[in-house]
C-alpha cells in the first residue's frame, strides 16, 4: 500500500489536463482522490486510465460497508470502464466482481454478451431486473434500455412514411398539449406560448404554479400537492407536475423553452399509431421536455411510483435524476422487464432518436436562463 501512495503519476495523468490538476491537488493516497480522478478519466473517454485508477481505489479501501464509496461499486465501475474501452476483463475479476454483488455481476456479464454478441434476449436474461440496484438516471438505466430497444422498438420510419397531415387523421393519443411556467412567464416565453396558441392544433393548457397545485390537489390529494410544494426549483416542480398530467388527461408535453417546430412536421416525424411517443437522446437518455401518451398509462404509473420514492428517499438527488429523464428510464425499463418475464401486456410504444427530436423540435433564445438559477445548480 505504502509503495502505491508513494508512486508519481505525473506522466499517466499528463493525457488528461483536469484529472492532472486535480493529482497535483489532492495526491492520489486515499480511496476518495483515486475515485474522483478515475471520474474524471472515464468523463474524458481515457478508459484504461479510470480502470486503473478504479482498481488503485479498491485496493486502498478497507471493505467496510461503512466505507464510501462502496468496494463493490469501485470493482464495478472499474469492469464499466474496460467494458467501454473495449478491454478484456479477467474471469477472476469478473468472479471476484460476483461474490461482492451479483446484481453488478449480472450486469457486468450481461452487457459484456451483448457487446460482443448482439444477442440482446440473452443479454437481459442474465442482466435481469440488475438496474434496481442503482439510483435513478445512472448509466446502468440507459445501458439497459439501450439493449431493451434492439427487442421492443419498432422502425418509425414504417409508421410516418408518405403520410403528411389531414384533418381528418384518427391519432391514439389524445390532441392535448400541456406546458408549464411557475409564475411572470419572461418575454420569450410568453412569445412561445402565443406560438403554440396560433399553432391552433392542439387543445393546449398552459399551468401556473397556482394552477398545477390546485389541480394537482384536486386530482391526486394532499400528498401530491405538498411534494409539488417541496420542490426545490421549478424545473422540478415542472417534472413532478408533467407525469400527472400526462397520466390523467393523456396528451402531450412540451417544456417552455422549446416549441414544435410545424403541425406539419410534427405530423411527418411522429407516428399516431402508438399509445406512447417517447424520444431519445444520443446517449439513450429518455426525454421528458417532450413527450406523449395516452392517459392511465402503465410506463407513466411506474414512473409515478419511482417519481414519489425519490421524493421520500432521495430528497437531494440531483434533480434530472431524481425527477427528470430519470424516472422515464426506470419506468420504461420496469414496464418492458415484466413483459420480458411474460408478467403483463406489451405496452403500445415508439422510441424516436435524437435526430427525429430535432426534426420536430427548436430551439430559441432564453435570456432568462442567464439571469436565473439553473436547475443543475439545485
Amino acid at each position: 500500500m505504502e509503495e502505491e501512495q508513494n508512486v508519481d503519476y505525473t506522466d499517466m495523468l499528463s493525457i488528461c489536463p483536469q484529472a492532472l490538476e486535480v493529482y497535483q491537488q489532492r495526491g492520489l493516497n486515499d480511496v476518495i482522490a483515486a475515485y474522483d480522478i478515475g471520474n474524471i478519466l472515464s468523463t474524458n473517454h481515457f478508459y484504461a486510465e479510470a480502470a486503473f485508477l478504479f482498481k488503485l481505489a479498491f485496493n486502498m479501501h478497507s471493505k467496510s460497508p461503512s466505507e464510501y464509496p462502496l468496494c463493490h461499486i469501485l470493482w464495478m465501475i472499474r469492469m464499466v470502464a474496460l467494458l467501454k474501452g473495449n478491454f478484456p476483463i479477467k474471469d477472476e475479476e469478473l468472479e471476484q466482481l460476483k461474490g461482492l454483488s451479483l446484481p453488478f455481476y449480472n450486469y457486468i456479464v450481461g452487457w459484456k454478451q451483448y457487446k460482443e454478441n448482439k444477442d440482446a434476449f440473452s443479454a437481459l436474461s442474465v442482466m435481469q431486473n440488475c438496474y434496481e440496484e442503482f439510483p435513478t438516471g445512472e448509466e446502468a438505466d440507459r445501458t439497459y434500455i439501450s439493449i431493451m430497444m434492439d427487442l421492443f422498438n419498432t422502425d418509425s420510419k414504417l409508421s410516418v412514411e408518405g403520410r403528411s397531415y389531414s384533418t381528418g387523421m384518427q391519432a391514439t393519443i389524445p390532441n392535448n398539449l400541456f406546458m408549464y411556467w411557475d409564475q411572470n412567464p419572461p418575454p420569450e416565453i410568453v412569445e412561445n406560448f402565443e406560438y403554440h396558441q396560433r399553432l391552433g392544433h392542439f387543445n393546449l393548457k398552459i399551468f401556473n404554479k397556482a394552477e398545477a397545485s390546485d389541480w394537482l390537489y384536486q386530482q391526486y390529494g394532499v400528498e401530491a400537492r405538498h411534494l409539488f410544494l417541496s420542490a426545490r426549483h421549478p424545473a422540478e416542480a415542472a417534472d413532478f407536475l408533467r407525469v400527472h398530467v400526462i397520466n390523467h388527461y393523456g396528451g402531450w408535453w412540451l417544456d417552455a423553452d422549446i416549441r414544435i417546430k410545424s403541425i406539419d412536421q410534427f405530423y411527418s416525424v411522429i407516428p399516431m399509431v402508438y399509445d406512447h411517443v417517447f424520444l431519445l437522446t444520443d446517449n439513450y437518455v429518455v426525454h421528458n421536455d417532450f413527450f406523449g401518451s395516452i392517459p392511465n398509462s402503465p410506463i407513466l404509473n411506474e414512473c409515478i411510483r419511482t417519481l414519489y420514492h425519490n421524493c421520500y428517499v432521495n430528497r437531494d438527488m440531483f434533480i434530472a435524476y431524481k425527477t427528470g429523464p430519470g424516472i422515464f428510464n426506470r419506468g420504461i425499463n420496469r414496464t418492458l422487464y415484466h413483459c420480458l418475464k411474460g408478467e403483463g401486456k406489451r405496452p403500445s410504444f415508439i422510441m424516436l432518436d435524437y435526430n427525429q427530436f430535432w426534426d420536430v423540435i427548436d430551439d430559441f433564445e432564453t435570456p432568462y436562463k442567464t439571469a436565473s438559477q439553473h436547475w443543475m445548480a439545485s
